[in-house]
């Protein structure tokens, strides 16, 4: 129960506080009932554009839905999979696809689900990210650390605790939040409480808050062309059981070889919670503020783009539209910068 609320906490209430004013209204009408039951999800977790052109959207109690460029369908557990929670989707050089789901992992032939249990409890099934790396090595991050999977069973992959300074909740100290392989075949963990920690194959490397990041509570990392990493935190003092004590430190840091620097001057860079941060085809950064909207980073310069919602999934699709998912529903930002919200009617195009 404690994970639930924690995860919650962390991830969609805080999410939905910010975007509700925009769905939904005070007053409860038939009209505000049609708008949300409209959207593709009232949770859009993660968004995927597969070898073929479809677009996957996976939802916090709707399984996950497929638009083919016609159609939009949903796959949910009346058609095989363990759990209608699905937080991400990945492709296999066989055109295999592999869901991250509440219940454990399930693999998608296009035509079956195939369901696999990681371990006996509740945490080790509560699957957080899938990655299969340049050595074809299939990681699965979870609430309750990180496996290797070999196709028929999952073994535990032990990291290293580093000494930390700051409080550390022990309901989600072996959550692994995700896991990224960068250019160099670097394997990237990202914790709760624990930092980042980065893996050459041999030895580990932490980075933590006293090394100069915002928190050591990390939910996203991704690279940019330079071979910079940009790290999103959460504000870990959200987790203290007093609401007037709920304020610290997150958001973004940039790491650029061994300085880690901040951006005191953006709006929800450095006292709020990043879920998301995405590069883009043309080596833009994106990133995606609870409260204050999305920053696209050319390498120069922040432009701000105004979506109502918190974003905790983001994809540029072979036509140059950037998609977003969040609490709330799906948004698409065009190749004009407009910004639209899609739901199961549309507009698709």
């Amino acid at each position: 129960m404690k994970l639930i609320i924690l995860l919650t906490l962390s991830i969609l209430s805080t999410s939905c506080n910010s975007q509700e004013k925009k769905v939904n209204t005070n007053k409860k009408s038939d009209s505000d009932k049609v708008e949300i039951e409209s959207q593709i999800g009232e949770y859009v977790t993660s968004i995927f554009e597969d070898s073929k052109g479809n677009l996957w959207f996976g939802t916090n109690g709707n399984g996950i839905a497929r638009y083919d460029g016609e159609n939009l369908k949903y796959f949910t557990t009346k058609d095989g999979l363990p759990s209608d929670r699905v937080t991400g989707i990945i492709e296999d050089s066989n055109g295999i696809f592999w869901l991250h789901t509440g219940e454990g992992v399930s693999k998608y032939d296009g035509k079956n689900f195939t369901n696999f249990l990681v371990g006996d409890d509740f945490s080790s099934n509560v699957i957080t990210n899938l990655l299969i790396d340049s050595k074809n090595v299939f990681w699965v991050g979870t609430w309750n650390g990180v496996y290797k999977f070999d196709g028929q069973a999952f073994h535990p992959f032990s990291i290293p605790y580093p000494k930390v300074d700051t409080k550390i909740n022990e309901d989600t100290k072996y959550w692994v939040t995700g896991i990224r392989e960068d250019t160099e075949g670097n394997i990237w963990f990202r914790r709760d409480g624990y930092g980042v920690c980065k893996f050459d194959g041999k030895s580990f490397t932490h980075l933590l808050k006293k090394d100069g990041l915002h928190s050591n509570n990390i939910t996203q990392i991704e690279f940019d062309k330079d071979g910079s990493v940009w790290i999103g935190t959460r504000v870990a003092e959200r987790d203290d059981p007093d609401p007037k004590k709920r304020f610290g430190k997150g958001g973004i840091n940039k790491m650029i070889w061994n300085e880690i620097i901040s951006f005191p001057e953006i709006a929800g860079f450095n006292d709020g919670d990043v879920y998301e941060i995405y590069r883009d085809k043309s080596d833009n950064i994106w990133i995606a503020t609870v409260k204050n909207g999305v920053y696209r980073y050319d390498g120069v310069a922040f432009k701000h783009y105004n979506v109502p919602i918190s974003i905790m999934g983001m994809r540029e699709d072979r036509k140059g539209n950037l998609w977003l998912g969040g609490a709330g529903g799906l948004y698409r930002i065009n190749q004009n910068g407009e910004i639209i919200n899609v739901t199961t009617k549309g507009p698709w195009k």
